[in-house]
């Protein structure tokens, strides 16, 4: 039991939600919990070399940030890199040497763990020996190693038993293993590796601390856990549940006090505010090992219904659901198929006018007035996606909508609103036509083809059926002269939907016959911008 270490990796884990920008008052109270709980290691954040918007404190761990903090002597610190940062334009060894310019003669850093997935393992090993030769410990922490074969764990074990690893890692990414399940991994790596294990569960089933337990019996002795489980999705094992089962193992006492009183005071309300932690639909995510991030993605979009998510579910057992894409999402409802058809030509109402499109990020409702006084002055097209209500009504000519899940929560509030609704009105299932027989539709018809725009008269074919893509195509068949976007702010952390927004985006304008496009609102993805304050019709 003296070799069992506790890893607690909150603010690493638990950073997606708040960009890692934890107040310095909760770290130093962090510091002072762990210590009471006989946590061994904490992974205070990622060691990284990006810079892509805003990122506390925690995302980059700098020795310098670490030492301004009040550390304790029982505490090992630790930080994480993500493997594919070693894989870029430049050679390994730079790499390191940026993230990590110090040796562990003047660092507080001792450990470094790598999150690879299972391509990157071998091309990132050679980094193991650099970090040595400097005095840290290294782990490798190996993702989505349920998924893989004997053959295959075997494999790889043997290849980690020809460098100098002080830790092996396997995490249950997909949160789908049970107690069982994870002893065979283990002794799959057993075959080739005689070094020290760890593991990483997820709580999708609620099996992460069962499995964290029963991998302690198996002989892994490096457990990972977090504050309340804090982590995206469903979240880790529970640092304070671990912390008491360890310490009665050991045949010790532990003080969870402190902690608890840190989790009433900033945990619990992030985490009802945030929402990560376990529930029905991650459980089924677990139990047929679909990615939790379309489960995150769904329940973050309140106009999916409890049928939806389900129907999505069950789909997705039958597809690749363990890779996320917003596109298989999408297709999971299979919501447009056959030829496209449609009776409305845009071109009728926007041909040779400016397009403002208006999204429903907060960044309309913010500089309402810079945006309405633009309108006024101007008379551009104006087209709302969906119900979006923060301009004046009367400044909107049309809104927009083709996600049948959308139309169908928002059908009351579009027979309200006075505005005609651009939509592929005689594609949509019969009950949303129904639904929507009192509204004036300008039936413009969809096809969802892969990686493709194309713009007709009537119709257009997208790479999926977000209603961005569509109102994109509808200004653009409609030859429009150019399209400005307002309210596309983008989603915080690491959200999977901004890489997502981002490779829409290239692939329109890189298409054929699209238009200019500049958001005039703040936004985080990768598009020319200009400012709605600056604008002067240039």
């Amino acid at each position: 039991m003296n070799n069992i270490r506790i890893i607690d990796c909150t603010l690493r884990d638990g950073g997606y939600y708040n960009h890692w920008d934890f107040p310095f008052d909760i770290i130093k109270d962090y510091l002072i919990a762990m210590q009471a709980a006989k946590v061994d290691i904490v992974e205070l954040g990622f060691r990284s070399l990006k810079n892509d918007g805003f990122k506390g404190a925690c995302a980059y761990t700098t020795d310098d940030f670490i030492r301004s903090l009040p550390l304790l002597d029982s505490l090992t610190i630790g930080v994480m890199v993500n493997a594919s940062e070693l894989l870029g334009n430049i050679s390994i060894e730079k790499c390191l040497q940026l993230l990590f310019p110090e040796t562990t003669a003047t660092s507080p850093v001792r450990l470094v763990r790598f999150a690879c997935h299972i391509h990157e393992f071998a091309k990132v090993l050679p980094a193991s020996i650099w970090l040595k030769d400097r005095g840290y410990v290294v782990g490798f922490n190996v993702m989505q190693i349920g998924d893989r074969t004997q053959e295959e764990v075997e494999a790889l074990a043997e290849e980690a038993s020809q460098w100098p690893l002080d830790a092996l890692y396997f995490a249950d990414s997909m949160g789908s293993m049970n107690p069982d399940q994870a002893a065979q991994i283990i002794a799959w790596l057993r075959k080739h590796w005689t070094g020290d294990l760890g593991i990483h569960t997820h709580d999708n089933m609620g099996m992460a601390l069962h499995n964290t337990l029963r991998a302690l019996d198996e002989g892994v002795t490096w457990l990972d856990a977090t504050v309340t489980g804090m982590g995206r999705g469903p979240g880790n094992a529970k640092t304070e549940h671990l912390a008491l089962e360890i310490a009665e193992r050991r045949g010790q006492r532990c003080n969870i006090v402190p902690l608890m009183s840190l989790i009433r005071n900033f945990f619990q309300p992030m985490q009802n505010k945030c929402g990560w932690g376990t529930n029905t639909y991650y459980y089924l995510a677990g139990k047929y090992g679909i990615h939790p991030s379309y489960i995150q993605s769904m329940l973050s979009d309140s106009r999916y219904t409890d049928e939806d998510i389900l129907a999505v579910i069950e789909h997705l057992q039958g597809e690749d659901g363990k890779k996320f894409s917003l596109h298989t999402l999408d297709a999971a409802r299979q919501f447009y198929q056959g030829e496209p058809r449609g009776s409305w030509q845009p071109a009728s109402l926007i041909k040779g006018r400016e397009v403002v499109l208006l999204g429903t990020g907060p960044g309309v409702k913010v500089h309402r007035a810079a945006l309405e006084s633009y309108i006024r002055k101007t008379r551009p097209f104006v087209m709302a996606l969906n119900t979006q209500s923060h301009i004046d009504s009367e400044l909107i000519d049309v809104r927009v909508a083709c996600h049948p899940v959308r139309l169908l929560a928002d059908c009351d509030n579009h027979t309200r609103l006075p505005q005609p609704l651009i939509t592929p009105a005689s594609m949509l299932p019969v009950d949303i036509q129904d639904l929507l027989k009192s509204k004036e539709l300008l039936d413009f018809g969809l096809a969802v083809k892969p990686d493709t725009f194309e713009f007709a008269q009537q119709y257009c074919i997208l790479p999926d059926s977000l209603v961005i893509a569509y109102a994109l195509a509808v200004a653009t068949s409609g030859r429009s002269s150019r399209i400005l976007l307002a309210g596309f702010d983008g989603y915080g952390g690491d959200d999977p939907r901004n890489t997502e927004m981002n490779k829409l985006l290239k692939l329109y304008l890189k298409s054929k016959g699209s238009l200019p496009l500049f958001a005039i609102t703040p936004t985080i993805y990768d598009i020319s911008s200009k400012s709605i304050y600056g604008f002067v019709g240039s």
